[in-house]
């Protein structure tokens, strides 16, 4: 195959297995507040005092900088996003409310960084095999412009039914495809062996519910599938590498390449239209939301 080597049934059973198991668990953080708490408070520290030191320890597939970082960060976002949505009177702040936002910049900027470092790696490095190359500068820059893209942080607010969803209507579904582009590239540019799960399946399991369960919750669902997923895979760091159900990279440098190029089009894309309607309609980004009007913005806003 282009971008993967054999994948066999079961893996591809597998793929839906995972995905399928951060979908339910996203629904159960969301569910009850004291079920996420436990979730994302009690389990994560269990896991960082008697498992990660050994699982995700130094020489591991896991044990870098970026590991520990994403989980933390991953967490962190959970966790404020948990005080937004639940103490009374938070989403009144706007301070409060340019939290989900900067937690979002920063762990966007965490992966750019990640693939401009990459571009100069070759061979395996901390257990992963790197392919250095310009596919992860043309990444870098698709992922400077998600960043530049995002808006109207400001008009984030709190549902009105009982899970009291963190709800974005400014985060349009073409910036969500865009993010999942960049994404899945950057993965399949630094941890190439890990992206069938890690990548497409990380990504489809919070994609699936912005789109299907609860539109425009897909910051949350993103904070809680990946710190699901994080916790998972510096746990169990075999799974995606070595374990019978991994599904290799074909390592193929074209693949590599076309996958970041489309990346970096898409994100181009979705700046020159943010451009547009930023000077079309006379937006401040800073005080405005920039897609209101379009039909997907306001059925969200009606929504909640």
């Amino acid at each position: 195959m282009f971008f993967f080597e054999s994948m066999p049934w079961y893996s591809v059973v597998m793929w839906f297995v995972v995905v399928g198991g951060l979908m339910l668990m996203n629904e159960l953080a969301r569910a009850n507040k004291w079920v996420a708490i436990i979730l994302f408070t009690a389990l994560p520290i269990c896991l960082t005092i008697f498992v990660w030191p050994t699982t995700a320890g130094a020489g591991s597939s896991t044990g870098t900088w970026f590991h520990w970082v994403k989980v933390y960060s991953a967490l962190a976002g959970c966790l404020g996003f948990l005080a937004l949505r639940f103490i009374k009177g938070a989403d009144k702040y706007k301070l409060m409310m340019a939290f989900p936002a900067l937690i979002l910049a920063v762990n966007i900027m965490e992966a750019v960084i990640r693939d401009f470092q990459v571009y100069s790696l070759q061979g395996m490095v901390d257990g992963v095999y790197m392919q250095g190359g310009v596919w992860n500068i043309m990444n870098g820059v698709a992922g400077i412009l998600n960043i530049l893209t995002i808006s109207g942080w400001m008009g984030i607010q709190i549902s009105k039914d009982k899970q009291k969803d963190m709800v974005w209507a400014d985060q349009m579904w073409f910036w969500i495809i865009a993010y999942d582009l960049w994404n899945f590239a950057y993965v399949y540019n630094c941890v190439s062996d890990h992206s069938f799960y890690a990548g497409f399946g990380l990504l489809m399991s919070c994609t699936i519910p912005a789109f299907f369960i609860k539109k425009g919750a897909w910051l949350q669902h993103r904070a809680q599938t990946l710190a699901f997923w994080m916790m998972f895979t510096m746990s169990f760091p075999a799974f995606v590498g070595e374990s019978t159900f991994a599904v290799k990279s074909s390592h193929n440098t074209t693949a590599l390449f076309v996958l970041s190029f489309v990346s970096l089009a898409a994100n181009m894309a979705v700046m020159i239209y943010h451009l547009y309607r930023i000077k079309t309609k006379k937006r401040n980004v800073f005080k405005e939301e920039v897609y209101a009007g379009l039909k997907a913005f306001e059925e969200v806003k009606q929504n909640n």
